[in-house]
């Protein structure tokens, strides 16, 4: 049971979509089910020693899961697949520009944002290709992002934070320090965001 588990978890984790605890009772654990708590700890522990990935309960409510990777990958520090490094070397620009607006940017501001890196929302990418599509959903529906309706606006505006996934899985430190360098400042500047990416880390 721990080792088909194991295979369930790592291929639900290739499209980065938390997973939940209903399905892996009905798909793999089935009977064993008294015996739940026992498979998933055997089976994070696989994961952990083999694959370098981290089984964490990101809902306590709902029961999801996500497998967070610890391996420092050789090249980025995020991920290893190829064609997923430039997604994430996107998704880092914008946490980064969220982190660094206080943790909260509104929809427009962040548009305003990726239209000054060229990435723009209403314009097929040769990347990233539906820019928005990846942006309001796939990266949402993998909770590196949450999307809040603001109230009483109109037309409807909404704000962006950093998801779950993004909190553990990448440290407020490296994303300010890579900021620093880029201005070629030093982390001190920004006092409220050096003091948080402190704390965090």
């Amino acid at each position: 049971q721990v080792s088909e588990l194991v295979q369930f978890l790592l291929v639900k984790d290739q499209k980065k979509i938390p997973i939940k605890r209903a399905d892996m009772l009905k798909n793999v654990i089935g009977e064993y089910r008294d015996a739940y708590s026992e498979i998933v700890n055997k089976a994070g522990m696989t994961l952990q020693e083999v694959f370098g990935l981290q089984l964490v309960e990101i809902d306590t409510k709902r029961h999801l899961y996500i497998l967070i990777n610890n391996l420092p990958c050789t090249e980025g520090k995020y991920l290893c697949r190829d064609e997923e490094k430039e997604k994430m070397g996107l998704l880092l620009v914008i946490l980064s520009f969220i982190f660094m607006k206080g943790n909260s940017v509104k929809d427009s501001a962040l548009w305003e944002f990726l239209h000054l890196l060229h990435v723009d929302p209403g314009k097929p990418h040769q990347v990233f290709g539906d820019v928005r599509k990846l942006v309001t959903e796939e990266f949402v529906r993998q909770k590196y992002l949450e999307i809040t309706a603001i109230p009483l606006t109109d037309p409807p505006e909404f704000k962006y934070q950093w998801g779950p996934r993004a909190e553990k899985e990448i440290s407020k430190k490296d994303v300010l320090n890579s900021v620093a360098k880029i201005q070629g400042k030093d982390p001190t500047f920004w006092a409220s965001q050096y003091r948080e990416a402190e704390a965090a880390h």
